[in-house]
């Protein structure tokens, strides 16, 4: 069940925790995207507060909100980008984005399967995916004062277990959200540090959230019988001379 677009937005933009969360989700994308130059990037669920570091230099920059959350306009004081759409079927041409961010959609979503050939279909060849879940044991998990506290949670085995069965390839793997999930004062000024200190000395233990990087599979086109026919001598050419020898 997807979170309302208001709550959503007040706790990312009004709130000290929603901007300590913006801020440490957002640092890990820019590591494993720094930039976007000349490309087509596209948010699902509500990755917005991740995109705009990429409004300068991309051809083009999407947010699309499904329609049980709720849509706001987006980005402030510039043309809206932002669209309501159905989950499973976006207002995007197949093959149209560079790069896809989905956070708030996958774990929210009573059809993720779908959802995930929906992600697939609009992504271009060569081009670059990143789901954002919260991690089943992180702190921010059990917390239901954040957007992160509902839906399904994931561990990474099972997260990329799925993206494999809906033809991704898992890539690269990040946490983030090491930081309690709390509004106290102390807290949210040491935010950083804990950050600092859970990416340096415990990469091997899942913040709040986890970040999975994947591309997209393509395969050759087959269909039953193909190999047996081109097996089979093609006769059009049965009768005519060759030069040299008899009749094929």
């Amino acid at each position: 069940m997807h979170l309302d677009v208001l709550d959503l937005r007040n706790f990312y933009y009004r709130t000290g925790l929603g901007r300590v969360a913006q801020k440490s989700v957002r640092d890990q994308l820019l590591t494993l995207w720094p930039e976007a130059k000349g490309q087509t990037v596209i948010g699902f669920g509500f990755a917005v507060p991740l995109l705009r570091p990429y409004l300068a230099e991309a051809r083009r920059v999407m947010a699309l909100m499904p329609a049980p959350q709720g849509v706001m306009p987006w980005p402030a004081g510039m043309p809206n980008t932002s669209v309501l759409t159905d989950e499973t079927h976006w207002p995007v041409a197949t093959g149209f984005a560079d790069k896809l961010v989905v956070m708030h959609g996958v774990e929210s979503s009573d059809s993720a399967g779908h959802l995930l050939d929906e992600c697939w279909r609009v992504l271009g060849p060569g081009g670059r995916a990143v789901f954002i879940v919260p991690a089943r044991t992180g702190l921010w998990a059990r917390r239901e004062g954040t957007p992160f506290g509902h839906g399904h949670s994931y561990s990474l085995s099972q997260l990329e277990a799925q993206l494999r069965n809906h033809a991704f390839t898992p890539e690269r793997h990040v946490s983030a959200l090491y930081a309690p999930p709390s509004h106290k004062r102390f807290w949210l000024r040491t935010a950083p540090y804990w950050e600092k200190a859970g990416r340096r000395f415990m990469p091997w233990l899942s913040g709040g959230v986890l970040m999975v990087e994947a591309s997209k599979q393509v395969y050759a086109p087959s269909r039953p019988g193909l190999r047996e026919m081109v097996r089979r001598p093609l006769k059009v050419l049965e009768g005519l001379p060759v030069p040299g020898g008899e009749p094929a």
